[in-house]
């Protein structure tokens, strides 16, 4: 389906990373979304690594070295922003876009300096959440990549509130979405095969995506899954994920601290797979029998639409974003603080009658969260901030 536009619009996409975290996965969907409309979209991702994107993207997409930081967090945030200005002031310069677009704090202050220079004329950014930092710079970094674009979006009602409140700004929301196709047909061969891999073997297995990290409530799911081994001492939990700028080693060693007391065997009742392949994720899901994510903190949790997309019983923090979208009928709501609920919310979703039940009421859900509903969202309010410039232009 083509875009109604009268002409293909060009279209930059920024992000900071090449790795599968929330903000990326959306940008690229939502860049290949725009690009089947029949618009020129191109993104720019900073590349630590040097291996780029672990899939094939139908858009095109230039890779901005990212090197070794020797430094604290600040010196890295610092480095990473530019190595983004330092990267586009050159590449910039010959090559124009209608519209330059950030989905990150890094990307966005990136194109404010830029913006400041006059190589580009104006940046939109997309909020998936707001951060609570310690650290003034970083603080100063969030506050000036949500005050200075010309166009702020966001994906949640709760953070387009939270932008009113705190910031004074109105984000108009734009979908998230779910790749049906990618994530409803696996093959049982493959499941079986990913299963023997990281040794799945019992029943039931639990799941979460997002690795080891506080924001993911990892400890009390730990803590949960502790009393959910009594009864069922054959239960695995694999948390898959993981890649972060952040570094939160205290953390993750307070975790396996509080693994080893528990006795939580890891590689048998707990595994951790790290970051999972483009082409393993939609295995995975169909490897698990219920997906867990008790989050503190979520932009939208595009996770909990691929679980759902692949046929899993949902379990979610009862708190917005999830309680936006979610009713339940269609997931499992348990208060994140609480270790004994979210034990008896696990042991109650693998319950036969409740998993396909829960399953059935959720699986309509997807239809209305499609990644082209989000594209001409997008197209949408991009026309809305044209509008705007030519009147200011005009003096109108």
């Amino acid at each position: 389906m083509k875009s109604a536009s009268a002409s293909p619009l060009r279209i930059a996409l920024f992000t900071y990373s090449t790795k599968p975290r929330g903000s990326v996965i959306h940008t690229l969907e939502l860049a290949e979304a725009l690009a089947d409309l029949g618009h020129h979209v191109c993104i720019y991702a900073l590349d630590k690594d040097g291996y780029g994107f672990d899939r094939a993207l139908r858009c095109q997409h230039q890779l901005i070295p990212a090197l070794p930081v020797a430094g604290d967090i600040d010196q890295l945030i610092r480095q990473r922003i530019q190595e983004f200005v330092s990267f586009l002031e050159q590449h910039l310069i010959t090559l124009t876009y209608d519209y330059y677009h950030a989905q990150d704090c890094i990307s966005a202050n990136a194109l404010a300096e830029l913006r400041q220079q006059q190589v580009i004329p104006h940046f939109i950014r997309t909020v998936h959440h707001i951060e609570d930092f310690n650290s003034p710079y970083l603080q100063h970094c969030q506050e000036r990549s949500i005050y200075e674009p010309d166009l702020c979006l966001c994906v949640s009602n709760y953070w387009q509130n939270q932008l009113q409140k705190r910031y004074q700004i109105h984000a108009p929301r734009v979908k998230n979405g779910v790749n049906q196709k990618r994530f409803l047909n696996v093959s049982q061969d493959a499941i079986t095969e990913f299963r023997q891999r990281l040794s799945l073997t019992n029943f039931p297995i639990y799941l979460t995506v997002g690795g080891i990290e506080p924001r993911k409530n990892s400890l009390r799911l730990l803590q949960a899954f502790s009393q959910v081994l009594n009864p069922l001492p054959q239960a695995q939990l694999v948390i898959a994920g993981g890649a972060t700028l952040f570094d939160y080693q205290p953390y993750r060693d307070q975790f396996f601290a509080q693994a080893e007391q528990l006795q939580i065997k890891i590689g048998q009742s707990l595994i951790l797979p790290g970051v999972i392949s483009d082409a393993d994720l939609p295995v995975l899901y169909h490897a698990a029998d219920a997906f867990v994510f008790p989050s503190l903190k979520e932009g939208w949790g595009l996770v909990v639409f691929e679980a759902m997309a692949s046929g899993l019983p949902i379990l979610v923090s009862d708190q917005p974003p999830f309680t936006e979208f979610l009713t339940p009928q269609q997931a499992l709501f348990v208060d994140p603080h609480s270790p004994d609920a979210l034990a008896a919310a696990m042991l109650k979703i693998v319950r036969p009658e409740v998993a396909q039940s829960l399953i059935h009421y959720s699986q309509t859900l997807c239809d209305q969260y499609t990644w082209e509903s989000s594209a001409q969202l997008h197209l949408k309010h991009y026309q809305a901030l044209s509008n705007i410039a030519l009147r200011i232009e005009l003096g109108t």
